[in-house]
């Protein structure tokens, strides 16, 4: 990460997922990276995203370690009491679309309202991985009714979220990434491995898109390659 201030630090969230810990992995080889921090289900204490006082709780810790110049939250979840996306409408359960929008959108919602504060005054970025389905415009297949709902809920916190932060600094950059068709625990049951990025690639090249975004209005929406995505 080069738009950084050297020594940088970060905060990578979900970090026990594939595409989390990878994360992990590429910033702690990441020379200009001063430290990074983590968080995942593994934590103690748990690290519950339905549960508002426990991803509080969860967080006194690392807040001491900042501030931030860097925040990945690589949180989320498409399967959902057991049951995949939902094909067409008569698939949605309330309690499938209940717990899609705690994991997807106001667990990391909770997380986003308690770790700004936390990022640097200088360049910093906010970065959420989500999801092209996430886009309203882009939506032409249908189906996946709750996964759509949740990452488009979250895409509206976070694009209200920046503008309302870039009054206090203009450095900040908040970003919504896709990061491809990855081969990951998350997606096995419904992405053939075959051409599927591993989740090391589409890494490297999500942190090289954010290394390059410059501040906006509000959030930008991009994929893995820095293209940007309609909302």
């Amino acid at each position: 990460m080069k738009s950084l201030q050297k020594n940088f630090r970060a905060l990578v969230l979900g970090s026990s997922g594939s595409i989390g810990s990878a994360f992990l992995s590429a910033l702690t080889s990441d020379e200009n990276c001063g430290g990074v921090e983590h968080m995942s289900r593994k934590n103690n204490p748990p690290f519950d995203l339905t549960d508002e006082a426990a991803i509080e709780q969860s967080l006194l810790l690392v807040k001491t370690k900042g501030p931030f110049e860097l925040i990945i939250d690589a949180t989320g979840a498409l399967t959902i009491n057991g049951h995949g996306p939902e094909k067409s409408l008569q698939a949605l359960k309330a309690s499938n679309l209940t717990q899609s929008l705690w994991v997807n959108c106001i667990g990391p919602s909770i997380l986003l309202k308690n770790l700004v504060p936390f990022l640097s005054k200088e360049r910093c970025i906010y970065a959420k991985l989500s999801a092209r389905v996430g886009s309203i415009t882009d939506n032409k297949l249908g189906g996946w009714y709750s996964y759509r709902s949740s990452k488009a809920a979250f895409n509206m916190i976070l694009q209200t979220a920046a503008i309302e932060h870039k009054r206090k600094n203009p450095n900040s950059v908040f970003v919504a990434l896709q990061p491809g068709t990855v081969a990951s625990s998350l997606s096995s049951p419904f992405v053939d491995p075959t051409g599927a990025l591993t989740p090391q690639d589409s890494v490297i090249q999500m942190l090289n898109a954010i290394d390059q975004l410059a501040p906006a209005s509000g959030a930008h929406f991009i994929d893995y390659k820095g293209q940007k995505i309609a909302w």
